[in-house]
């Protein structure tokens, strides 16, 4: 059952010269910076000459935060895998996610869009408890749908979390290839499998691997053998490092030296989840692939370090929660054939709405207005052709928690406290609060926030625990 919509109050005009200040001053800065910002899609078309389109090959990590990985400067787990992503590529240092917690941050990624647009604002909550509701719409096209009506072959390997429902599953979505489960979490190991919900080959329940990660990264690198000699999407959405935190002996006793037992199986979950990771790089290079393969590497939230020992570096916050330990993620994106340059960063805020632009852009597909996309894409940027920030605002609305950054400023506003106000350009980790000693900047964000919120649905359902 939807919930019934709220009523929305109008805008206050009182304040509307510092909206219309703060939009100036944002438009000034984009003149300043030397072009207008690229829409989704944006950059040349492959030249006609190209043998085809580039393959897609999209990891993503599951409650991974920001703070680990080498890449990230992490120091007790090695990940040369996932470093050598950003190696070859760039790094991006302020990548976001659309939403603290992993279905709604999903529904983004694979749509483009915002999931509040459509009303997808929260996790499900187990199988048996979710609403009816539950899904990503049959309105909102996947990444797999617009990639497949290019010709592309599309294989899933992982976890869905988008709906449980027939017609909303990945088969359903896109996928011509799917191996993994529909929730939001699975035990890893055999033995504590009784009471989960079953691994799907397509839609038919098959025996349980040895060690789920593993089997995730096999049957990606497979499908990527099995179709060297076409275009092809790879979306391998891990399980890993989410719990239950469970991991082989073989596994753990790589990180002996670690005293704290959550810490250690915690390591030997995401050294696997890294192994997973070179056994699609060593396909890539092996079938001499990896020249014409935009791969992106993110995780889809931050990490839950209580829960885990995820760590969220000196970001502030955790999975869950709008500051930048829930938001801010590792994200790392190279295609050698495409442009993109090597062992670079980029220091400007990007989202992983961006993902769906940037990769229809470089399979030369035209995204126009009717898309109504929210992400742009991202190539003319990596590529020095653009010179503006992608994005003048970021969104994100969770429950009672919402935020909105504009520029380097970051306004933060949650249920029962007063609204805080950070400048990320001199305090990533959100330590100190500038509500009071500027209180001019407040209103004007509260108001383009509301403008954001005026465009979005009501949640189509809450999470039932």
């Amino acid at each position: 059952m939807r919930v019934p919509p709220r009523p929305r109050c109008p805008l206050p005009f009182l304040y509307l010269p510092f909206l219309v200040s703060l939009l100036m001053g944002a438009c000034a800065l984009l003149a300043l910076e030397g072009s207008t910002v690229a829409h989704a899609g944006d950059g040349p078309p492959p030249p006609a000459s190209a043998p085809r389109r580039p393959n897609v090959v999209l990891i993503v990590a599951d409650d991974l935060g920001w703070g680990e990985t080498g890449m990230q400067g992490g120091k007790d787990i090695p990940t040369p895998h996932i470093d050598a992503i950003a190696a070859g590529g760039v790094r991006f240092t302020q990548g976001y996610v659309t939403c603290p917690v992993c279905a709604p941050t999903r529904a983004a990624l694979l749509s483009g869009r915002y999931g509040e647009r459509f009303g997808f604002e929260h996790n499900p909550g187990p199988e048996n408890r979710a609403s009816a509701e539950f899904g990503l719409p049959r309105t909102e096209p996947t990444l797999a749908e617009r990639l497949k009506a290019l010709g592309y072959a599309t294989g899933m390997f992982g976890k869905w979390h988008l709906g449980y429902a027939a017609g909303l599953t990945p088969p359903d979505r896109g996928f011509d290839a799917f191996y993994g489960f529909l929730g939001g979490a699975h035990p890893y190991l055999p033995g504590a499998r009784k009471q989960a919900a079953p691994i799907l080959r397509g839609t038919t329940p098959v025996e349980a691997p040895p060690y789920l990660t593993d089997a995730f990264a096999s049957e990606a690198a497979a499908f990527i053998e099995a179709n060297r000699d076409r275009p092809f999407l790879v979306y391998l959405p891990f399980n890993a490092v989410h719990a239950p935190l469970q991991a082989t002996d073989p596994l753990v006793a790589r990180f002996a030296s670690i005293v704290d037992p959550q810490r250690r199986t915690f390591a030997a979950m995401l050294s696997s989840l890294d192994d997973g990771v070179g056994r699609v790089l060593e396909a890539l290079h092996r079938l001499g692939l990896e020249d014409d393969t935009l791969l992106a590497f993110v995780s889809d939230n931050g990490g839950p370090t209580p829960q885990t020992s995820s760590s969220n570096g000196i970001l502030r916050g955790t999975k869950g929660q709008v500051f930048e330990g829930g938001v801010r993620v590792p994200f790392a994106m190279r295609w050698k054939g495409g442009g993109v340059p090597v062992g670079g960063t980029y220091d400007r805020p990007v989202s992983t709405l961006d993902l769906v632009p940037t990769i229809l852009g470089a399979a030369g597909a035209t995204v126009g207005p009717e898309a109504r996309l929210d992400g742009v894409g991202l190539l003319p940027y990596l590529r020095g052709e653009v010179a503006t920030r992608p994005h003048p605002a970021l969104y994100w609305k969770f429950g009672a928690q919402r935020a909105v950054r504009v520029g380097d400023w970051k306004l933060v506003e949650r249920a029962g406290e007063p609204p805080a106000l950070f400048d990320l350009a001199n305090d990533p980790a959100e330590a100190n609060d500038l509500a009071h000693a500027q209180p001019e900047r407040i209103v004007p964000l509260q108001t383009l926030w509301a403008v954001w919120d005026q465009g979005n649905q009501p949640a189509a359902w809450g999470r039932r625990r």
